[in-house]
């Protein structure tokens, strides 16, 4: 096994030329990238086989709640693989069970009915599904700035440049505006005003659509790649009001910001929102076993009580996936993970960013809660002009790429989205290693203030 304190360069070549020949990477031009061959991982670390180390500061893809091989999860699955490694999805299985249970403890409301899947997109396309089939209507209107997933519904739901070369134009998808007072689409100056305009705006698309053509709203309770755009107050509470007088399915996308992200269990709870279906992934098990599900209302839940839902996945509740789910979530509880992941937004994230902002010409805005925070750079402060173009890549991305690379040159894995950089580190990152990445942020900067006006 290769330490975070040894070298062997030769394997990491050998791990590098098999990636090379026959893995096809997602969301890449295969010929354009040079993956790390990472040799080992653990807690909020990970290493290569040169022996260089990197403070991951995007928690994989943002589902390591828990950091990486964390000893009580990777045991329970280990057990779990030699009581019943698998079994299929028609049977009620203890450990599937005790998982829909804790889900399901903790979810707002009435949403104790829950269907699983292997992952976040599937959760997306079963919920959008539901809506459907529970009121008859065919259309879901989604946000801008948004991401749902990269299957065929999701990847239609989503608001951001992925979407493009996937658009079928006739998914049922109608899109709009969600409040981000620091890129006013509404010309809004206070919160207040970016939450009443953009709730105006989506009732006019409502109106226009025809409300009783509608199925289901889907956002992104707190987006997550799109930004970390923390709605207004009362923006949530409004739409919720709007779904409730015409008849709509209220969806809230949690597969980011669920799970302790946000230093609430479920960042509803932010808000005092329970929405009709909530779907979620990632942080249920940190990942160890791919699995994601959608929280079911009681009312949607009786749209399926004599009826058949027409779905499923061979798949769905892998026992692996579920037994590390368990062992997940009692390992948050036990260790105190989601209270730790709020002390260390409001102690240490947020005001060392903050500080980081005051300092940096190059950082327009900070946005977070827990350790779900989101940098914004730009040219110019007055302007707030992006660093880089949207959707920027080659040499109009360079502002990024070299900012980037200043932050794996200092030891910080850094999350880069367009012209923004997210700290999303482990849930239960500690505070030694949350000041170490902020200071690695503080070095890599100043590479970024070298293009600012």
């Amino acid at each position: 096994m290769i330490t975070p304190h040894t070298a062997d360069p030769q394997s990491g070549a050998a791990v590098k030329a098999a990636d090379r020949a026959h893995v096809f990477h997602s969301w890449s031009a295969q010929g354009l990238i040079d993956p790390l061959a990472v040799a080992g991982a653990e807690g909020a670390y990970f290493w290569d086989y040169d022996g260089n180390r990197y403070l991951d500061f995007t928690s994989g893809l943002v589902y390591t709640n828990i950091g990486y091989q964390h000893p009580t999860v990777v045991a329970a699955v280990q057990e779990q693989a030699g009581r019943l490694a698998t079994f299929a999805p028609a049977f009620a299985i203890d450990v599937r069970s005790e998982a829909a249970r804790l889900i399901a403890e903790r979810t707002p409301g009435d949403l104790d009915k829950i269907f699983f899947t292997n992952g976040g997109a599937e959760a997306v396309e079963n919920a959008v599904r539901m809506a459907r089939l529970h009121t008859g209507r065919p259309k879901v209107l989604s946000a801008y700035r948004s991401y749902h997933g990269g299957t065929s519904t999701a990847i239609n739901l989503t608001g951001d440049p992925r979407r493009w070369a996937s658009d079928s134009g006739t998914s049922g998808v109608v899109r709009f505006w969600a409040p981000f007072l620091y890129r006013s689409p509404f010309y809004a100056s206070t919160e207040a005003e970016e939450c009443a305009r953009a709730l105006e705006h989506l009732e006019a698309t409502i109106a226009f659509e025809g409300p009783a053509t509608i199925a289901a709203i889907i956002l992104e309770t707190i987006p997550g790649t799109a930004g970390i755009m923390t709605p207004p107050p009362g923006y949530l509470a409004g739409v919720r009001e709007i779904c409730d007088r015409h008849g709509i399915v209220f969806v809230l996308d949690e597969v980011m910001a669920g799970f302790g992200r946000t230093g609430k269990w479920f960042a509803a709870e932010h808000f005092d929102v329970v929405p009709d279906l909530l779907t979620f992934a990632k942080g249920v098990n940190s990942g160890y076993v791919p699995l994601g599900g959608v929280a079911i209302s009681a009312a949607i839940a009786e749209t399926f009580a004599s009826r058949p839902y027409p779905g499923g996945l061979t798949y769905s509740g892998h026992p692996l996936a579920c037994a590390a789910a368990v062992a997940t979530i009692g390992v948050m509880a036990d260790e105190k993970v989601v209270e730790h992941a709020a002390h260390i937004g409001e102690t240490v994230l947020g005001p060392g960013l903050r500080d980081l902002a005051a300092r940096h010409p190059s950082v327009g805005e900070v946005r977070g809660t827990g350790v779900f925070w989101a940098l914004d750079l730009v040219k110019d402060r007055e302007t707030r002009e992006p660093l880089v173009p949207y959707n920027a890549s080659g040499e109009a991305n360079a502002p990024m790429a070299a900012f980037a690379a200043a932050c794996k040159k200092n030891g910080l894995w850094p999350f880069v989205n367009m012209n923004r950089t997210h700290a999303v580190p482990a849930c239960n990152i500690t505070e030694a290693e949350a000041k170490e990445g902020l200071a690695a942020l503080d070095l890599a900067l100043a590479v970024a203030d070298e293009h600012t006006a």
